[in-house]
């Protein structure tokens, strides 16, 4: 698992800093993630993960500091420029086309689907680049081990499912970096671990990047996460393996003061 340190970061944040107004979100935040690495971000509620999310994704301009995504600057892209570097990221609330079937909204996300001429697009719907990215969909699908969802509605599906197929429907872009905010909030244990042991896989298999923010630290310290940036009130409170989070007393304080429950004990 991991990367080796040689290796170019595919995202490398430097002294991020988002401000609004008289209320400084995010604290000079910097971190690197490398190409093949699954790491987790994580803080307590309001410490500025998502923040930080979306000033990486162009969502928001960042007051102050670098991103660089694949070597490039990235700081004043639009997330279209930014999406079209190989970058893909979900959010914590499903947005899927309820009134399609499940392989319907993976047929959607993919790249360079329509040409300069959209009549030509249209007469070729049955062309062999459209059988391509069906067969890539069904196949994303069996990764994610729900084929047998292709097609449902998506208004059918549980929270738990919707999470699975909006993570399906970002990989059909083919993102060589996907950020993914809380996949599993709101989802059922017995799900949530199917849903990061794919994860875990599609890393280990695609050699793809995958940033997580997961508030839940106790559940993230379990899932084979190469790594783990730790924040609390806007700063870095420390990047480290999950080991060295586990034994980090600045870290069991931030969580202590935040919810009272210790981390890295047993769930009720």
């Amino acid at each position: 698992m991991g990367v080796s340190p040689l290796s170019e970061p595919v995202l490398k944040v430097e002294n991020l800093r988002k401000e609004f107004g008289g209320l400084v979100a995010v604290k000079d935040v910097s971190f690197e993630v490398g190409p093949g690495e699954f790491i987790g971000l994580i803080g307590p509620n309001g410490c500025g993960k998502s923040t930080t999310f979306n000033c990486i994704s162009g969502l928001l301009d960042q007051t102050a500091g670098n991103i660089e995504i694949f070597g490039k600057d990235a700081s004043n892209m639009r997330p279209d420029q930014i999406q079209n570097l190989g970058f893909t990221r979900t959010f914590q609330h499903t947005r899927l086309w309820r009134q399609m079937t499940v392989i319907e909204n993976l047929l959607v996300p993919p790249r360079d689907q329509f040409k300069p001429n959209p009549f030509a697009s249209i007469l070729q719907l049955s062309s062999s680049a459209e059988e391509e990215r069906l067969a890539r969909a069904y196949d994303v699908l069996e990764q994610l081990e729900v084929p047998h969802m292709a097609h449902n509605l998506a208004s059918e599906l549980s929270g738990g499912q919707s999470k699975l197929v909006d993570i399906g429907r970002s990989m059909m872009g083919d993102p060589k970096l996907l950020l993914l905010d809380e996949p599993v909030a709101g989802v059922a244990g017995p799900l949530a671990m199917k849903i990061f042991n794919n994860l875990r896989k599609i890393v280990d298999e695609t050699g793809i990047s995958v940033l997580i923010i997961e508030h839940n630290m106790d559940f993230i310290l379990r899932q084979g996460v190469d790594k783990i940036v730790v924040m609390n009130e806007g700063e870095i409170l420390m990047v480290g393996t999950p080991d060295e989070v586990r034994s980090n007393r600045e870290v069991i304080e931030a969580y202590l003061g935040a919810s009272g429950d210790e981390p890295g004990g047993e769930e009720e």
